[in-house]
């Protein structure tokens, strides 16, 4: 005698065979995608790993817990000027300004302090106003007049490189540096501003790396998490949809400009106050550190966008990099060709590991 199955019957079946299935996929081993999508997410970081074993390993200091810390502060300052340069990057420009706005902040501090005898606060507000009008002029001869970001911002490289070396003709400016009028410098660094770069909390932390987490921490909640840094990618992504869509962008991008060059800015308040004096060629190498950063960035995590976390630790990759060398007495002839082959390397693999995927 059959029997008949009822609907209800024959739904309860065919959920527990999905189960059943669904449990027997989720156990199976991951496939040869999972571990490419795997690769791609953690290739810098693994590349990073393998780094910090290699050189434990060739010379047991590297894992000192100053060593460590002097890393940190020493790509403090690339890792804030690649952040601005990823502010812009994610709004479709690209900042190449950012190496002289720390330099000429730098200048301007030291100007404050012991031409103008300033004070700590006097010096900081003038790093920052000018670092924002930096940005804002910028962002006037891109968003109003038109002109390529790279182009602007290259033109602006040179006008402040120019710039700062006019005050002090041409000479780092520090106490009793003689100006081009024939007057002395005789004020001094205060205390006060000297420990914003030399200070270590707890006799351990250096004051910059805090500064450095503090504001990775604020730029990734923002860039990620907020309305702001939403419309931002999306204006990167395709302005001409951004904007028929309601996105002010020229509104935001004149604020990424702004907000780069105020951290590019605060990057020089750090130099000045960890060297002591206004060094001339202080600049010369922060741009390309800072934007080789912020593009190593793209291959942080697998996202393949600009982002602030995979700048950062893009910046330490390097800085890791360079004090290994130094510990393994390396040729300093011989460290900018392996960082090079070593990012190239590294980056090549992330990417094409996805790329793989994807076919």
């Amino acid at each position: 005698m059959k029997t008949r199955t009822s609907s209800g019957e024959r739904s309860a079946v065919v959920s527990a065979v999905a189960q059943s299935a669904h449990s027997k996929s989720t156990t199976r081993a991951p496939g040869p995608q999972a571990w490419r999508n795997l690769l791609e997410r953690s290739g810098m970081l693994l590349a990073l790993a393998a780094l910090v074993v290699v050189f434990a390993i060739e010379q047991p200091a590297f894992l000192d817990i100053d060593n460590l810390f002097s890393i940190l502060q020493s790509v403090s300052i690339t890792a804030l000027l690649g952040i601005g340069v990823t502010v812009t990057l994610a709004a479709g420009g690209f900042d190449l300004s950012v190496g002289s706005i720390a330099a000429s902040a730098q200048m301007a501090a030291s100007y404050v302090l012991v031409v103008w005898h300033g004070g700590t606060a006097a010096a900081v507000a003038a790093c920052l106003a000018l670092g924002v009008a930096a940005g804002l002029f910028n962002a006037l001869l891109i968003a109003r007049l038109r002109v390529p970001d790279q182009l602007a911002t290259l033109g602006t490289l040179f006008l402040l490189a120019g710039l700062q070396l006019i005050p002090t003709g041409g000479r780092s400016l520090t106490t009793g540096t003689i100006l081009p009028d024939g007057t002395e410098a005789s004020g001094i660094f205060p205390d006060a501003f000297l420990a914003l770069g030399r200070l270590r909390v707890f006799e351990v932390v250096p004051l910059p790396v805090i500064v450095l987490v503090l504001l990775t921490a604020l730029a990734c909640i923002v860039m990620e998490t907020t309305r702001w840094g939403r419309v931002l990618y999306a204006i990167g992504g395709n302005e001409t949809a951004a904007r028929l869509a309601g996105a002010p962008t020229v509104r935001y991008r004149v604020a990424a400009y702004a907000a780069s060059g105020a951290i590019a800015a605060l990057g020089g308040v750090l130099i000045a106050a960890r060297v002591g004096r206004g060094d001339v060629s202080a600049g010369h190498s922060l741009l390309l550190d800072a934007v080789a950063a912020s593009l190593v960035g793209y291959a942080v995590g697998g996202v393949k966008r600009p982002n602030v976390l995979g700048t950062v630790i893009g910046a330490v990759f390097v800085g890791v990099l360079l004090n290994g060398l130094t510990m393994l007495n390396a040729p300093y002839y011989m460290q900018d060709f392996i960082k090079g082959a070593l990012l190239v390397g590294a980056l090549a693999f992330t990417f094409s590991v996805g790329k793989r995927g994807d076919g």
